[in-house]
């Protein structure tokens, strides 16, 4: 027997304006808009019974209508850290990861934009099974929330779009969840405190300029020179270096943001000082900053970590040509934090 009922759409899908319009063709005072929201973004509600300032009626029309969640955790791992990953599953079959990463000060929440990448860089496990589809604005948001009740006191500080999948090739959804992510009447996360990380498609980055939203850009540079980022990432071969660092210079200049530069240092491949120079040469006179990665274990990809003493004289040799430089502390590495690691484990 068929089921021809319609699908339920996650309500997170819904902008106020939108569920507004929702109550105004049920002939339903709109003032109800902002109930709906309050108990969804705000009082934590899991099921529209809970509304119970709304009457029974029109609780009944959402129930029928809508969904809550449309994803469930499949496997909750806890790193001695304080890290937590979540593996999350679609109704659909398709999984993919969060992360929730707590310190004395804040608590970061990195959430994936897509099940699988097409991006396939060749340090990452993300794009090892490929490409499965793009995550919807509501699985964006539902990440968030089910971080938000794995995280120290239920909340986040910060969040960063650093998890499975590529934002800028899902750039309608992952923006429209930003703008929910940082509505006064959503999860209300300031702007500087939500980053979008790219392994540097050059359309997104011109896109997210206009925005006029002061959130943070991280670009996956991973190489100083065309050779290298090309053997490691195939995107370059499209939007090669030159034009990257050109459109990141564009960037910083008209929104007035620093750029952020992440570098994954792989031993005998990007991690002595002649790179190092290089490195320095390239982002000479920009705004912005290199952040250093040790690189993570993983078994499929066959890189290595160089030695601490390669790494910190990388890091020295920055900070010494006038390169504002971090070396990202390793976090969750006993749960296989890194990006894709336990979603490749689930689905082997």
């Amino acid at each position: 027997m068929t089921d021809n009922s319609p699908r339920k759409i996650n309500i997170k899908e819904y902008s106020l304006e939108e569920v507004k319009q929702v109550l105004q063709k049920w002939q339903e005072p709109l003032y109800h808009a902002r109930q709906i929201f309050s108990w969804v973004y705000k009082k934590g509600a899991r099921d529209f019974a809970a509304l119970s300032d709304l009457p029974q009626p029109l609780r009944d029309k959402l129930e029928g209508h809508f969904t809550f969640f449309d994803l469930r955790v499949a496997e909750r791992l806890e790193s001695k850290d304080g890290t937590v990953k979540l593996l999350l599953a679609a109704a659909d079959g398709n999984s993919m990861e969060a992360v929730s990463i707590p310190t004395a000060k804040r608590t970061a929440g990195c959430v994936s934009t897509q099940a699988g990448c097409k991006f396939a860089c060749g340090f990452c496990a993300s794009g090892l099974r490929g490409f499965k589809r793009d995550l919807t604005t509501g699985e964006i948001l539902d990440q968030v929330f089910l971080l938000k009740d794995n995280s120290p006191g239920r909340v986040l500080t910060h969040l960063v779009f650093m998890g499975t999948g590529e934002p800028f090739d899902n750039y309608d959804n992952v923006m429209k969840a930003i703008r929910m992510i940082n509505a006064p009447e959503g999860i209300n996360i300031g702007a500087r405190r939500i980053t979008i990380s790219t392994c540097g498609i050059i359309p997104g980055i011109q896109r997210l300029a206009g925005e006029g939203l002061q959130i943070e850009l991280s670009v996956s540079l991973h190489a100083a020179d065309d050779q290298v980022r090309s053997r490691i990432m195939p995107v370059n071969r499209k939007y090669p270096l030159p034009a990257l660092l050109e459109a990141c210079r564009a960037y910083a200049k008209n929104t007035g943001r620093q750029v952020t530069f992440e570098y994954i240092l792989i031993r005998g491949l990007n991690s002595d000082l002649r790179c190092a120079r290089k490195l320095c040469t390239i982002v000479k006179g920009m705004n912005a900053k290199i952040n250093l990665i040790p690189a993570n274990a993983v078994g499929e990809c066959g890189f290595e970590a160089p030695s601490r003493e390669e790494i910190w004289s990388f890091r020295d040799f920055l900070a010494q040509h006038g390169v504002h430089v971090t070396l990202r502390r390793e976090r969750g590495t006993d749960i296989q934090a890194a990006c894709g690691q336990l979603r490749i484990k689930y689905e082997r």
